[in-house]
């Protein structure tokens, strides 16, 4: 049996909170919180970093518990980009590993944890709302589950680990406490990432688990594809929404041949606009952390991008926002034609005027 004599599971859940954030002003507003930063080293060069560095605020845990796992604390991060991250950790201090398909049974879709985690949201947003620019707190929320076992009894090697208890991970990767089909197994434990023989990391779309006496930096980057996760699903529905808009500004248009100027320019304004501001956003999430190379931390990145399906969410949102584009340059195309007729009504007016006066002179 392998028991874990220290680790921690981390429950994060992820909100959309505004459309951008000032950190600095937030850092005067919260005394207590600080900069999150990844530690240079050979696992990450120095120009690997957050642009710029979310912003970290630790609170105490009151009365949360899970399966008997007391919280021991609740980390609360913001990033520019509006998203801010509720982040609930539990010892596992003497826990086997069926202790943990239990917890995972358990912390799926908790609805208890996800309640608490919005309240601090509000409480948080309510605190720092003159630094968010738009604040408002969007339906829609991402959670992930990491288990950090740093040290575990007996040691094995990664071989050895996946061999005696690679049936239980995948349960706990997938929140089941029943046998899982080889099938099922196989793909659970496909994305696995090892530096040495003594580290292990199994990321899947609900889950991973970090085997590795020092996993803070692993959870950081995992917990950051989550919030971009978030994002490109919040920013792919608002550019639903955004589109539905264009299209009806597009058909206005196109019925309205007495409308005037001002109502064209106005229309162009507001596509405009919300084009602009789609295309800031998606800049902000897919740029506030590079990275890029063969170092551990870009491999674990490309990683879990692939489990989440990261990089179907950027195309689909680089469509809708071509997409937008195209409406955007019909609505000029049409907006200029407009101008063309009315300059031309206003030269034939003017000369019929002319052979009006030269006439009765």
């Amino acid at each position: 049996m392998v028991t874990v004599t220290r680790g921690t599971c981390v429950v994060s859940f992820a909100f959309e909170i505004g459309y951008s954030i000032d950190l600095d002003r937030c850092e005067r507003l919260l005394t207590e919180s600080v900069r999150q930063t990844i530690r240079p080293g050979r696992r990450a060069p120095r120009h690997f970093a957050y642009r710029p560095a979310p912003l970290r605020l630790t609170q105490e845990a009151e009365r949360v518990a899970v399966d008997g796992h007391t919280c021991d604390g609740v980390d609360l991060v913001l990033y520019d980009f509006g998203a801010a991250s509720v982040s609930f950790r539990l010892p596992l201090g003497g826990a086997d590993l069926e202790d943990l398909v239990r917890l995972s049974d358990r912390l799926y879709e908790n609805a208890e944890l996800e309640a608490e985690a919005g309240s601090r949201i509000e409480g948080l947003l309510a605190a720092v709302g003159p630094a968010v620019v738009r604040p408002r707190l969007a339906s829609i929320m991402e959670d992930y589950v990491v288990y950090q076992l740093e040290r575990i009894d007996p040691a094995h090697s990664v071989t050895q680990l996946l061999e005696t208890a690679g049936d239980v991970f995948a349960r706990i990767l997938r929140a089941e406490r029943s046998a899982l089909s080889q099938q099922e197994l196989e793909d659970a434990l496909s994305a696995r990432l090892s530096v040495s023989t003594e580290d292990l990391v199994l990321i899947d779309w609900n889950a991973a688990i970090v085997v590795d006496p020092d996993p803070d930096d692993a959870r950081l980057v995992l917990e950051f594809a989550n919030v971009q996760l978030l994002e490109l699903r919040w920013l792919d529905a608002e550019l639903d929404l955004v589109l539905a808009q264009a299209y009806d500004v597009l058909a206005r248009t196109a019925r309205g041949r007495g409308a005037g100027l001002r109502m064209h320019a106005r229309n162009l304004d507001r596509v405009g606009e919300l084009q602009a501001d789609s295309a800031v956003l998606f800049e902000r999430v897919t740029n506030a952390l590079k990275l890029i190379g063969d170092q551990y931390l870009s491999r674990l990145y490309r990683l879990v991008s692939e489990r989440l399906h990261l990089g179907d969410w950027d195309a689909g949102i680089a469509r809708k926002l071509q997409t937008l584009e195209g409406i955007y340059g019909k609505l000029v195309d049409r907006a200029s034609a407009r101008r063309l007729e009315a300059l031309e009504w206003i030269v034939i007016l003017l000369i019929g005027l002319e052979i009006v006066l030269s006439l009765f002179g």
